[in-house]
């Protein structure tokens, strides 16, 4: 398939740094993503409190836009992550400070041939890590571009073989009051789940996350493990994940079960669908909060998954 590259943006949308990054924060979003990078001895300096330790031997992919990067501040500061505080902002980092990623591990469940449950180290190992720059845009219209750290989903669905009957994949974050205060509530129905149709899943657009700028995963942006689905809004790629289940029916997603006329399964990044209470036509590029970018199909990545969704009503499909 041949993978075209987004325009580069203008060097005046680049965004500027001016934050710091607290170190704690960092450091307790971390152990287990260096773990299962393969950097067990890292523990030890975890307890010296290094802050922001690179993930070792990340290669360049291929797949990535050549947009300019966001700052790593305001990726790292401005979050949706419900299980530790609701809407977006700095709520996530601030209350994602005492997250404990360890012990971690992901249940592989449903139609396949070789099911299982795997401690994180020994789910990522066989896999090679790289970064992917992708454009990320949230469903409330706010937009950055990200190095992720990670692999292709699909390596990992090959290895779990689904069988005939797997059409859909489901994920499931992790649900832990102890270490997501804020699932004690009851602002979604906990825990949060997600879905992917088996060939979206299986699009070499699609990856597990693992890290950020060449560094392990902070807390707040879904440590130790999430999804990146860059066609797709924010909601789409789930954080914390603890399992994957095979299914043959289309999962009900937690965002459709809380508000189906506003959230639908396929989230595609779409300008000519509108949010029920805001359009989607433009989006705002942080820290910029003026929508000063024109929304693209498939947040630009059209060319290379349009065809996922031939002869599909994307308006009724949302």
């Amino acid at each position: 398939m041949l993978i075209k590259q987004a325009p580069s943006i203008r060097s005046s949308e680049i965004t500027p740094k001016n934050l710091y990054l607290r170190r704690r924060e960092f450091i307790q979003g971390s152990t287990a993503a260096l773990v299962g990078a393969g950097l067990g001895g890292w523990a030890a300096d975890a307890e010296a409190q290094i802050p922001r330790t690179k993930l070792a031997n990340v290669k360049k992919s291929p797949l990535s836009t050549t947009e300019a990067p966001s700052e790593y501040d305001y990726v790292t500061s401005y979050n949706n992550f419900y299980e530790f505080a609701p809407g977006a902002g700095d709520g996530p980092k601030n209350a994602s400070k005492n997250f404990k990623p360890t012990p971690w591990s992901i249940s592989i469940e449903g139609e396949v041939a070789k099911p299982g449950k795997y401690q994180l180290e020994d789910f990522i190992k066989p896999y090679a890590l790289e970064e992917r720059i992708y454009r990320f845009r949230c469903v409330e219209a706010w937009s950055f571009v990200i190095p992720w750290v990670g692999f292709p989903l699909s390596d990992v669905i090959k290895r779990a073989e689904p069988t005939g009957k797997a059409k859909f994949v489901e994920f499931t974050t992790l649900h832990d009051v102890g270490r997501f205060p804020a699932q004690r509530g009851q602002s979604l129905d906990w825990p949060y789940v997600e879905g992917l149709r088996l060939d979206e899943a299986m699009h070499p657009l699609s990856i597990f996350v693992v890290g950020l700028y060449g560094e392990v995963l902070p807390a707040q942006n879904g440590a130790p493990i999430r999804l990146m689905v860059p066609w797709k809004y924010g909601f789409k790629n789930i954080k914390s994940i603890v399992k994957m289940r095979f299914v043959e029916s289309q999962p009900l997603n937690t965002w459709q079960k809380m508000a189906r006329n506003e959230y639908g399964f396929y989230a595609n990044v779409n300008p000519t669908v509108d949010h029920p209470r805001w359009s989607q036509a433009r989006e705002r590029r942080l820290p910029s909060f003026v929508p000063n970018r024109r929304t693209e199909m498939f947040n630009g990545y059209a060319d290379q998954v349009q065809s996922l969704y031939a002869g599909m009503d994307l308006r009724r499909n949302f």
